[in-house]
């Protein structure tokens, strides 16, 4: 097993970047820097700092339901990854913590 991190960024659904979902853009980023991978998690239910309820369950389906993206790498690449979303990211929260990871098939 290998010892790596698992970065993790909260946003918003709506959130853009020069009218791209912000996800899209943060996922061709990772991608274009050849990072391991990235999924998306697209939330039914959550608040943010302003306490406002997002939720799938309202009659009308909100249009700005939480994003959570997932991407496992080594530390130094996240460290460098998040000068990236320091310029991305206006709102919102990214973790990340440490991860053992094995590969399947194994190498």
């Amino acid at each position: 097993m290998k010892d790596h991190c698992l970065m993790r960024i909260f946003i918003g659904e709506s959130d853009r970047v020069n009218g791209r979902p912000l996800y899209e853009v943060i996922v061709d980023k990772a991608r274009e820097l050849r990072l391991a991978g990235a999924t998306v998690f697209r939330g039914i239910m959550g608040f943010g700092a302003e306490s406002h309820m997002h939720s799938a369950k309202f009659v009308r389906l909100s249009e700005d339901l939480p994003i959570v993206i997932e991407i496992v790498e080594e530390e130094s690449k996240l460290e460098e990854f998040l000068d990236y979303l320091d310029g991305v990211v206006k709102e919102g929260i990214v973790t990340i913590e440490r991860a053992r990871v094995r590969k399947y098939p194994k190498e």
